[in-house]
């Protein structure tokens, strides 16, 4: 992608409504990520109903020279903010240069101050420096590597231990379907919801995975390991860049005795070099956590994320970690709710999460 100096010509950020624009800017971004395409912004905006402010500099010539999604997510429980981008890993700044992310962030905060949005929160991208803003780090990590040329590769670079498992799932009886019909996006619902129900957490509405699945079409599919046709363990996939992205899976209570996590992420690494993938993410997880462990065990070396906040003055940041004290009551009543009840608020409470 061409860069611009720093002193070449530009105009303030504004909105940018160009759809073609915003694509091919994201096209031909080395940086970009799923998280900065229209697909998942207009996705996220259609599911959830939290506005999209898409801010970016021009040249004279009106391209862009840098663009940011914005999120405006509001909830009675955790408050409003900025995000960029919702209900994802990553999406924060993308510029051709300093310049040009250094006054797209300036622009994120008077966006933020028009709107009486106390909070900016930026996953990924260039760091902003300056009043307000702050650094977060060693919260997350991410995990991803290269995809090994097939089957047995993939094996031996699972260190020994997890190996065995993934071996002796391998012998059993489970099946794997792949899609994103009306029957697949069933199944990954009910177990996605009642994965996240027995960890004590709200689910997301249903229509935020339709609404992904219909705007990535082929770039997102459903994984799903099966006992005797019943559905165990499933996975939402992003494919970006010859990379596969496991978004959001999960299990039944099943699915740790029948080893259906094993077959289902080594099944989608399979899958993924069948589409012509040679990287798989495994994206992101808490340090000090089991998920952290876990993806640890496949032979995935953490790498930290680092995450920039800017608060108005006297504000303090949202506090949306389950682990927290202040929600240890909450998470276990969650844990006993029946999951048709949980599946019916859980969403009125994620949708406000982003």
């Amino acid at each position: 992608m061409a860069r611009r100096g720093v002193n070449a010509p530009i105009q303030p950020p504004t909105p940018l409504t160009d759809a073609d624009a915003w694509d091919a800017y994201v096209a031909a971004h080395p940086a970009a990520t799923p998280f900065h395409s229209r697909a998942w912004c207009q996705a996220v905006t259609k599911a959830t109903g939290h506005q999209c402010h898409l801010i970016a500099p021009r040249d004279v010539g009106g391209t862009p020279t840098g663009l940011l999604p914005l999120h405006h997510v509001r909830s009675p429980l955790f408050g409003q903010a900025l995000v960029a981008s919702g209900f994802a890993v990553d999406g924060g700044i993308l510029a051709d240069d300093g310049a040009n992310a250094a006054m797209i962030a300036a622009a994120a905060v008077d966006v933020a101050s028009s709107l009486g949005v106390s909070s900016v929160e930026l996953r990924g991208g260039p760091l902003p420096e300056g009043e307000g803003w702050r650094v977060e780090e060693g919260v997350y990590a991410g995990f991803a590597r290269d995809l090994a040329a097939d089957d047995d590769a993939e094996l031996l670079a699972i260190p020994r231990k997890q190996r065995a498992e993934v071996r002796k799932v391998l012998e059993g009886g489970l099946t794997v379907t792949t899609g994103s019909d009306a029957a697949e996006r069933r199944d990954h619902y009910h177990i996605y919801a009642t994965s996240v129900r027995n960890l004590g957490t709200p689910v997301f509405p249903r229509a935020l995975f339709d609404a992904v699945l219909d705007a990535f079409g082929d770039a997102a599919d459903i994984l799903t390991v099966r006992e005797n046709g019943r559905p165990v363990a499933s996975v939402l996939s992003l494919y970006w860049r010859g990379t596969v992205m496991p978004y959001w899976g999960g299990g039944t209570a099943d699915a740790r005795r029948l080893r259906a996590n094993e077959l289902m992420y080594f099944a989608l690494m399979r899958h993924a070099r069948a589409k012509g993938c040679t990287r798989f993410d495994f994206g992101r997880s808490k340090v000090g956590t089991g998920p952290f462990a876990y993806k640890k065990n496949w032979g995935f070396e953490p790498q930290p994320l680092v995450y920039a906040r800017w608060l108005a003055p006297g504000e303090t940041p949202r506090d949306m970690n389950p682990n927290s004290a202040k929600y240890r009551l909450q998470v276990d009543l969650w844990k006993k709710l029946p999951l048709w009840i949980a599946n019916r608020i859980g969403p009125l409470i994620a949708r406000g999460l982003g």
